[in-house]
């Protein structure tokens, strides 16, 4: 008998200590704080870009009032002067661009919001830097042998397209470009010395 109960007791004294264990546990996964991973994206802010903006533009507006000076700004016999309106509009492009400077950088604005991310940021200019090399190699090379480049380099780099499919393409457009304006419609297009060795 005194064995049966020293048995129940010692089994009630477990199950009190597994619940014990179990509820603290519980406690602590009710009460645990998830840890918030930095998910914040790097980039541009909108604030930077209108900062930015802002001087370029109060700068454009101080070039065209000390132009506005140099070629006369006031009030002649004959009427206003040729600087006169670009003056005021100076002034009014300068007044603008301060008070937009002015509230970008003292503004309460959350300076973490993103103009463009890097990522997005990254694809713009992958796209922007092959044009202007493009329009730049235009004046040298002509508008026909750059088109081949400029469309045998963004099926390479950006569609990831094979070599027999770029080189058609690349050939195909250019020439296609050349019988329609050169031959057809007579409307010359900027020509480079490829162009110059058949005779155009």
């Amino acid at each position: 008998m005194h064995d049966n109960d020293e048995d129940r007791r010692h089994s009630t004294k477990t199950v009190e200590k597994d619940r014990r264990q179990h509820g603290v546990y519980s406690e602590r996964r009710q009460h645990r704080v998830p840890v918030k991973k930095d998910r914040r994206q790097h980039g541009i802010s909108t604030r930077a870009v209108e900062i930015a903006v802002a001087a370029v533009m109060f700068g454009l507006g101080l070039v065209v009032i000390f132009d506005s000076r140099r070629v006369g700004y006031g009030w002649a016999d004959d009427g206003p002067q040729a600087g006169y309106f670009p003056f005021y509009i100076g002034l009014m492009l300068c007044a603008a661009s301060a008070w937009t400077l002015l509230q970008a950088a003292f503004s309460n604005r959350d300076q973490a919001e993103l103009f463009v991310s890097r990522k997005k940021l990254r694809l713009v200019l992958s796209v922007f830097f092959p044009s202007l090399i493009y329009v730049i190699a235009i004046y040298f090379i002509g508008i026909y042998v750059a088109s081949a480049l400029f469309i045998g380099a963004f099926m390479y780099w950006h569609g990831r397209f094979p070599w027999i499919k770029i080189i058609p393409v690349s050939l195909i457009v250019p020439v296609s470009m050349f019988l329609m304006f050169e031959l057809w419609f007579m409307v010359p297009l900027p020509k480079g010395p490829l162009e110059a060795l058949f005779g155009y």
